[in-house]
């Protein structure tokens, strides 16, 4: 089986990305359960979790943060079984790899 990347992402609000894979699932993932952890504490700043970019088929940050496209792609999985978690809220800022 070959490992989806994310191709597209869009800041949602918070710290809230949509994201969309090479298999072309896509679904809006909220990061800061990850943001543990001194990697992740700058992104605790929204301005600075906004800097996101893509690397390799994950979500990275300038300070060498990042969440592996697996670990992304079954929070994308997982948050479309249940439409509790679906955020709704517009897109801000849209990042392509």
């Amino acid at each position: 089986m070959v490992l989806p990347l994310v191709t597209h992402a869009e800041h949602r609000g918070g710290f809230r990305l949509h994201l969309t894979f090479t298999d072309g699932a896509e679904g809006t993932v909220d990061f800061e359960r990850w943001l543990e952890g001194p990697v992740f504490e700058a992104l605790k700043e929204p301005a600075y979790f906004q800097r996101f970019f893509l690397d390799g088929g994950a979500v990275a940050w300038p300070n060498g943060a990042d969440v592996a496209p697996e670990t992304l792609y079954d929070a994308v999985l997982a948050t479309r079984a249940n439409k509790a978690l679906q955020p709704t809220a517009p897109s801000r800022t849209t990042r392509r790899g």
